[in-house]
């Protein structure tokens, strides 16, 4: 039932701590780890969370793909999760009211905690609870709610029949206009307020 290898090597796991530092760091210093920013993202008023996120969006998706067409990762290195929509919705909803009760996302609140923000651990204990409670529902779950309109592990490059690159341009020119015009009008809000 349960993998007797419960810890990685060690150099996996420094690895891993590395990255994670380096993640913190980042939402840190992007501002993300600050509860008036994510909740002015919510009330349209601060756009620094889609900023962040459709740049970290864009970037990873050229590098993935970007590693797999220079032959540095196998297909086989992606382990794509099933595209089961339900679950996927149920689990999106869970998330956004989560984040839009606490201030916070998962990594943004253990960030939050590491700068001092003391009410981000009830987040993380609201997160250690879900995931027990997740764990206790997982049996009726899987049978009940991952069956629901799964497609199975697909891309939605797979889904569209077309090249992933072709939607990673895209989201890429997408990205840049919405945030180039987000810029033009918070200039222009800000200017007009003063």
């Amino acid at each position: 039932m349960f993998d007797t290898n419960l810890f990685a090597s060690p150099s996996v796991l420094l690895m891993g701590a590395l990255a994670g530092l380096a993640f913190g760091f980042l939402l840190q210093k992007g501002g993300v780890t600050r509860y008036d920013v994510i909740v002015g993202q919510f009330l349209l008023r601060d756009f620094t969370v889609l900023k962040v996120m459709l740049t970290a969006i864009v970037t990873g998706a050229l590098g993935i793909w970007g590693m797999l067409a220079l032959g540095w990762l196998e297909p086989t290195d992606l382990h794509l999760k099933a595209a089961t929509l339900l679950a996927n919705a149920l689990g999106g909803a869970v998330f956004g009211v989560g984040m839009a009760v606490l201030g916070y996302c998962p990594g943004t609140a253990i960030g939050a905690t590491g700068q001092g923000s003391r009410d981000a651990l009830f987040g993380i204990l609201g997160m250690i609870a879900g995931a027990f409670a997740y764990a206790a529902a997982y049996p009726w779950i899987r049978t009940e709610i991952l069956p629901v309109a799964d497609r199975g592990k697909v891309t939605i490059a797979d889904v569209a029949g077309i090249s992933p690159w072709w939607l990673i341009a895209a989201l890429a020119v997408g990205s840049i206009v919405l945030l180039s015009s987000l810029e033009r009008w918070e200039r222009t809000r800000s200017n007009t307020a003063v």
